[in-house]
């Protein structure tokens, strides 16, 4: 019975007898209310799967609405290179480029309505963003809070004298805490792990938490094949500890795992935690309890330093630690996204000298740093906000040269075990908008400029960094979809070849092999004793394979043709 369940998992997240009662009563009510509803059946994922990451008005035609847009666009250029598209929050906000929510049901004019949210779930899965640990301060929630409304009493992080905050993990450098007025004049002082618009939630009060599994039900219900919990790591406090993690923090994750799985198996929940690797795989569980997917966070770092370094080394070696952990819980790969690309995830895989090695290579092409406060009051690099092609060019680079360093960064992300999942701006060869940040004063504004759809098609014929790019990599993700060795849950084993090249063997339950080859150099390389058929070109392998500057390689092992 799902209400004795999702009661076991109450009971390890209330010790207070009267939470406990209270929290029971609002999820039996919470079941009663969707138990009568009509939800989507998504089927299992599997090598056939790719996501977009894109805000819903990435692409803009005139004063056509975002979400139309944007149908139009995965219509036209993706219809059948792309199955799901994540929709970075699509709801109203007030600042940070969207994760700042007003309203978690309603959607932002701008874009569109639910209406064009059904429209373009007809054509591909959705996944949807639920900032879940926080909320905009000019939100209704937040006012009722201020107000002391009914049922809204404890609904955010209040500041208490007690509470020692001294090894809170904070992303950032602002203070950990603002003051708010409320209607009558007086002060309250409010927990803000992100910035003084957005105010943490309170799951200790259940009233809040059946709040948003509410929300989590509606969005499943409203056409979710996917939903990201941004930031949730830091969803729980408690005092004295670092507030990352904490073992209540993995009880709701487990608990909202049993509600979907209840309501609409194989929906898949994805957890984002910009944290070091053993932090992060955590959210998995036992494989089966918690998290379908976690984000892959060392890969974007590794990949790049790979790149710069012409060595694989160190992305080797971690890659061999890298498995499926079950037919249910596997990884979502990305290189590039809405954020910048993360360092902290490295700490322990590169050492300090290694990681400025990355650093420099950013700044000297543009891009920016941004930095985190540690509990010694000390600042350290939190993440590098750069377009990652643009990350990976070398200053003599040619756009040619620079267009196939982009398409083998991403032959390796493709052939990584798990979800690949590609930014906008990296499927269609975008450069960085370094007059955004210039404008915002926002370094994440780098990598989120708004694509116009009739310049878009123009230089997809002209451009040729543009074309080249989009049909390398379209090209790889259809191809890729013809090989069960690509499962999210399959096997993955590095293969120590050449330090030059970063070899990867994908095996298929039935027994079949695709080896990947990635030439992170611009230099030829022979690769020796492979035999088999390169799938990419149809051409025969022999013991002396010739791999381009930067070039890649599918290799079915044993294939002759």
């Amino acid at each position: 019975m799902i209400t004795e369940k999702i009661a076991t998992h109450l009971e390890k997240i209330y010790t207070s007898k009267q939470d406990l009662d209270q929290a029971n009563q609002l999820f039996t009510d919470l079941l009663e209310k969707y138990a009568t509803k009509e939800f989507t059946e998504n089927p299992a994922i599997d090598q056939s799967n790719a996501y977009l990451i894109t805000y819903g008005d990435s692409f803009q035609n005139g004063n056509e609405k975002g979400l139309k847009v944007l149908r139009e666009v995965v219509q036209t250029y993706l219809d059948d290179s792309i199955t799901d598209v994540h929709l970075l929050p699509m709801f109203p906000f007030t600042s940070d480029d969207g994760f700042s929510v007003t309203d978690y049901l309603t959607i932002n004019r701008a874009l569109g309505d639910w209406d064009d949210i059904k429209k373009l779930a007809q054509k591909k899965r959705l996944m949807y963003d639920f900032v879940a640990n926080h909320m905009s301060a000019k939100s209704e929630w937040f006012k009722k809070f201020l107000n002391n409304d009914i049922g809204f009493e404890q609904s955010f992080v209040e500041y208490q004298e007690e509470f020692d905050t001294t090894n809170v993990t904070r992303p950032r450098t602002s203070p950990l805490f603002h003051e708010y007025s409320t209607d009558k004049g007086e002060k309250k002082k409010v927990w803000t792990t992100f910035s003084d618009d957005q105010v943490d939630v309170n799951p200790k009060d259940p009233i809040m938490l059946a709040r948003l599994s509410e929300v989590l039900l509606e969005y499943t219900f409203r056409g979710a094949s996917s939903i990201r919990l941004d930031a949730i790591g830091f969803l729980w406090k408690d005092s004295g500890t670092t507030c990352m993690h904490l073992p209540k923090t993995h009880e709701i994750v487990k608990m909202w795992r049993t509600l979907l799985n209840h309501f609409s198996p194989n929906t898949q929940i994805i957890t984002e935690t910009n944290v070091p690797h053993k932090e992060n795989i955590s959210y998995l569980g036992d494989g089966h309890n918690e998290a379908n997917q976690v984000y892959q966070f060392p890969l974007p770092p590794l990949v790049l330093f790979s790149f710069i370094q012409e060595n694989t080394q160190k992305l080797a070696e971690w890659a061999s630690t890298i498995h499926a952990l079950s037919d249910e819980a596997t990884f979502f790969n990305f290189l590039a996204s809405h954020d910048g690309i993360g360092m902290r995830p490295v700490e322990g895989i590169l050492d300090d000298t290694e990681r400025e090695t990355i650093v420099e290579r950013v700044l000297n092409n543009q891009g920016k740093v941004s930095y985190k406060s540690n509990p010694d009051g000390s600042q350290t690099v939190y993440e590098l906000n750069i377009n990652y092609g643009d990350a990976l060019r070398s200053s003599e680079d040619t756009d040619q040269l620079a267009a196939k360093k982009l398409i083998a960064a991403h032959n390796i992300l493709l052939s990584f075990v798990g979800v690949p999942a590609i930014y906008y701006h990296s499927i269609f060869g975008s450069r960085g908008d370094l007059q955004g940040v210039e404008e915002s004063g926002i370094n994440r504004r780098i990598n989120r400029q708004k694509i116009e759809t009739k310049q878009l098609a123009t230089e997809l014929d002209i451009d040729s960094y543009r074309k080249t790019v989009y049909e390398g990599i379209t090209r790889l993700l259809k191809e890729r979809q013809n090989y069960e060795a690509f499962s999210p849950y399959g096997e993955q084993e590095v293969l120590h070849l050449d330090e030059q090249v970063f070899a990867l063997k994908r095996t298929a339950k039935d027994g079949s092999e695709i080896i990947s080859l990635t030439n992170v150099t611009g230099t030829e390389k022979i690769v020796e004793g492979l035999n088999g058929i390169n799938v990419l070109t149809q051409t025969e392998v022999d013991n002396n394979f010739r791999l381009a500057p930067y070039g890649i390689a599918w290799i079915k092992v044993g294939e002759q043709q």
